[in-house]
């Protein structure tokens, strides 16, 4: 097999990659109001999971009580909505953190470290907003059969006066309190508590029961937005990401289900415990981290919001919690807002949390990734530069596969060496393709020749490269990362389109490199369009994955010329005789 042959493998998979991702894009987008209102799940028309409540209460104080009626759950409404003057309302500030609290929610959050843009002053990234038209938030209550509860639209309010709360310089912790104080002699305080240098809050709430009687609850944790448009096409590198929400539990591993499919994926009520649940988009991700031995459901729902849209929401509940009459319970659970640091998300000890960065939902794709981007953030530790550090991917990669490349190459060069032969053959038979056929076989029989051979090596790196293209297009680490000169920003195109003009220049001189044997005049024109074709299709690719592209083709024109010299020996392999055993000089003659 050779390169021309090895460029049409790699263009059919991108092909086929492409048109999937397409496909998905456009699933991607929210349905309009008016298509998908008889898709809806009306605000706890359905139990997340849970079956209805049974009359009663339990009779042994610390039984854990059954789940509620569905109809005890909220939704969305107008509150969570409010304006950020709205009463109430806790601004906190940390060194990463600009948050806005209301109660039972996270109205709004702000990620300091990340800009908007490269511009100077540009605005940091929000996640949790509290805008109608770019709705967003993090909310969380409690429901009772039995007794009262606050959820996460009224209850809570500001146990001090206080209206702003700031990490100290000298603090590595802060706590922000919320109480709720029930009609009955129950109260719940809420604690969210920040630490330096974490996008994981701590949202603990602690039940005191002064009343004659058990109080029994369940809490609930959910992500609501109202999923943007994006700007679509295949030079947004945002479109291609997973953008919807996931959940994962150690027995049943990770699931996705994008926003657009929210209506046929059911409700879903998944019973899991030591997972978590996240809504996700490019670079960045909300999740809901429940204690390790709590039990919880998992739930999908689509619900209109106040502003007439349809908002989307995963939600879990539970555990349950009976509190007899003078005793206290805790129930915490941790919340991420923020990038998907690999690092800082390895240290939250989650197993599984890892799969929000979103490789792939297969689990091959997702440990091939993990693997390669380990690789680069190790490199990166070595150079200081993200640029540098995909150069030296490309060198470990290839190193990795160099065994896999020369038997690649090997094949190449015989069939090179053995091109004017099968040409002549070709010449000799004109028109009847099978005994051109019959004698090409005998010749490649004969020579041992296996004109499969360096098809097998490029099947084998295609996993590894198509694992690259997601590390290097989720990699949020790579986000506005300068390499040199005009590279500012390794996620955004080549602004001078430098990149991708030496990509086709390697891709053209790698071609002229490459046997066309067996090709008619018409095919090799084709061939020689590819390195255009292909240039054209990664002129507006972020500069990091054309940069890889260009130093892997690069190497590897490299080691394909050094491979063939080696090799091949072109020298009178026009005298050895065709398959036939008439010298190849006598069949010129015929």
């Amino acid at each position: 097999m050779n390169q021309t042959r090895t460029f049409l493998i790699f263009a059919w998979l991108m092909v086929a990659t492409l048109l999937w991702m397409e496909w998905g894009k456009e699933q991607r987008e929210p349905l309009p109001a008016a298509e998908a209102t008889s898709a809806t799940v009306a605000p706890g028309a359905t139990i997340p999971g849970a079956p209805a409540a049974v009359p009663g209460t339990p009779a042994v104080p610390g039984a854990v009580p059954d789940a509620p009626p569905a109809a005890a759950l909220p939704g969305v409404n107008a509150q969570a909505t409010a304006t950020p003057d709205a009463p109430g309302l806790v601004e906190v500030r940390t060194d990463v953190l600009d948050l806005a609290l209301r109660g039972g929610a996270v109205a709004r959050a702000d990620l300091l470290g990340f800009p908007e843009t490269r511009d100077e002053g540009s605005a940091p990234v929000r996640m949790f907003d509290d805008a109608p038209a770019r709705f967003y938030a993090a909310q969380s209550g409690w429901v009772s059969s039995a007794s009262a509860a606050p959820s996460h639209e009224s209850g809570f309010v500001p146990e001090s006066p206080a209206t702003t709360y700031a990490l100290a310089a000298d603090a590595d912790t802060l706590e922000v309190p919320f109480v709720w104080h029930g009609p009955d002699g129950v109260s719940i305080r809420r604690s969210y508590v920040f630490t330096r240098g974490s996008y994981a809050v701590e949202v603990r709430d602690t039940i005191y029961n002064k009343s004659d009687s058990v109080w029994q609850g369940h809490v609930y944790r959910q992500l609501v937005r109202l999923p943007q448009v994006l700007k679509t096409g295949w030079t947004n590198p945002e479109s291609f990401s997973l953008y919807g929400a996931t959940w994962f539990s150690p027995g049943q591993g990770y699931e996705r289900v994008r926003y657009a499919d929210f209506a046929d994926e059911g409700a879903v009520n998944a019973r899991q415990s030591g997972g978590w649940l996240a809504m996700l988009q490019h670079h960045f991700f909300s999740a809901w981290i429940p204690g390790a031995s709590d039990e919880v459901t998992i739930s999908l729902h689509t619900v209109p919001g106040p502003s007439g849209g349809m908002h989307h929401l995963i939600r879990e509940v539970g555990p349950g919690l009976a509190v007899a009459p003078g005793e206290q319970a805790t129930s915490s659970a941790r919340l991420w807002v923020g990038p998907k640091l690999v690092g800082q998300i390895k240290a939250q000890q989650v197993p599984g949390l890892d799969r929000a960065v979103d490789y792939s939902r297969f689990s091959v794709f997702a440990v091939l990734g993990e693997g390669l981007f380990w690789i680069l953030d190790k490199l990166h530790g070595l150079f200081q530069n993200w640029g540098w550090s995909i150069i030296g991917l490309v060198l470990v990669v290839k190193a990795i596969l160099y065994p896999l490349s020369k038997a690649q190459y090997q094949s190449m060069a015989k069939m090179r060496k053995f091109q004017p032969r099968i040409q002549q053959l070709k010449e000799r038979y004109g028109d009847d393709k099978q005994k051109f056929q019959v004698a090409m076989m005998e010749l490649y029989k004969k020579e041992k020749i296996n004109p499969v051979g360096g098809c097998l090596p490029v099947l084998l790196q295609m996993p590894i490269w198509l694992a690259l293209y997601w590390v290097l297009l989720e990699s949020v680490e790579l986000r506005h990362a300068p390499w040199i000169g005009w590279i500012q920003d390794l996620t955004a195109r080549d602004p001078w389109f430098i990149l991708p003009v030496l990509n086709i220049a390697v891709m053209w001189a790698t071609q002229k490199l490459s046997p066309m044997v067996g090709m008619d005049p018409m095919q090799q024109k084709m061939m020689q369009l590819m390195p255009l074709i292909f240039g054209v299709f990664m002129i507006f690719f972020p500069s990091g994955l054309v940069l890889y592209w260009v130093t892997n083709g690069a190497l590897g024109l490299l080691q394909q010329w050094w491979l063939i010299r080696k090799y091949a020996d072109t020298t009178g392999s026009s005298d050895k005789p065709d398959a036939g055993g008439k010298p190849a000089k006598a069949i010129a003659r015929d």
